[in-house]
């Protein structure tokens, strides 16, 4: 279901744009495929958006690449790049899910001298974390007004950079980029997390690659940086799947379904929308050309929180 919401999404917005004749579809971290293949498996029903789209995948590890290849041997042979960078000079229409919380950050902590910042250290013998020198910064004196001492600015750069070159692409071909992930509208607080097992550890404990490590998505800095194009949201996933048709389409599936499959139907719709579950946690924004119609989904949140 929600590689369906999000292909019909993509459809859409492409609709509504003029239909180009020619535009990268594009992924960024795309896994194993399995959400590319959903989405052209639904965008078989617009034969017209399949035969403009060029998919292009952002992955820069040679194993993934080849699972995504296998997975989507059946729907299209995609094109990979490394970076956004490298994408071809077309309209995008991206989907970034799940993606921004695994890039690296920063944490800076407040002080009367400047802001320091979190390192990691060798401290008898293992890993610790320690605060640099006290360095002026003129931006996050303001956009981290007030933040207490035990607290930490975060911000991710490698994120930044991204949405930056995504901005200017839509700003100058046109198109629009999906971005989900968990995270809030700020980069305050200490969100760095690792998970091994579907259980969470001390990040500092494990070997590289044992765990994965990520950290909540500060929306705001992405905003702020994809700044030659419009940004639309912040949106809770649950209410913009709504918004967007998940629960006609949960209920299309379960008519007439066995017991059993209602009942995946409605596990997996709850996973995805309950607050308890992905509903909240995970946000959802849209960037899209300034003068571009509004996206699907986001027609109460087109001015960002406060």
């Amino acid at each position: 279901m929600f590689g369906e919401m999000l292909a019909l999404w993509l459809i859409q917005t492409w609709v509504d744009q003029g239909r180009p004749a020619k535009f990268a579809l594009v992924e960024l971290g795309p896994g194993r495929g399995t959400l590319m293949a959903d989405i052209l498996r639904t965008a078989e029903a617009m034969p017209t958006f399949l035969e403009a789209a060029e998919v292009w995948l952002v992955e820069t590890s040679p194993a993934m690449r080849r699972k995504q290849a296998a997975t989507l041997i059946m729907e299209t042979t995609p094109n990979w790049v490394n970076s956004v960078e490298d994408l071809p000079d077309l309209p995008i229409f991206l989907v970034a899910n799940e993606f921004f919380d695994a890039l690296p950050i920063h944490q800076f902590s407040p002080s009367d001298a400047g802001w320091r910042e979190r390192m990691v250290d060798v401290v008898d013998g293992k890993l610790a974390f320690t605060l640099g020198r006290p360095t002026p910064n003129s931006d996050f004196d303001e956009f981290f007004t007030g933040l207490p001492e035990n607290l930490f600015a975060e911000v991710s750069y490698a994120a930044e950079n991204i949405a930056a070159t995504i901005g200017d692409r839509i700003a100058k071909d046109g198109g629009v980029a999906l971005v989900i992930d968990y995270g809030e509208w700020d980069g305050a607080g200490d969100t760095l997390q690792a998970v091994q097992n579907h259980d969470s550890v001390n990040e500092l404990d494990h070997e590289h690659g044992e765990a994965d490590v990520t950290a909540h998505v500060n929306f705001a800095a992405i905003a702020r940086a994809a700044g030659a194009a419009r940004t639309e949201g912040l949106a809770p996933q649950g209410t913009f799947l709504q918004r967007i048709g998940i629960n006609q389409r949960a209920q299309t599936l379960a008519g007439g379904a066995e017991k059993n499959i209602v009942e995946e139907i409605g596990s997996a719709h709850h996973r995805l929308t309950h607050p308890d579950e992905m509903g909240t946690l995970f946000k959802v924004m849209a960037i899209v050309h300034k003068d571009a119609p509004h996206a699907p989904g986001f027609e109460d949140d087109v001015e960002p929180p406060e």
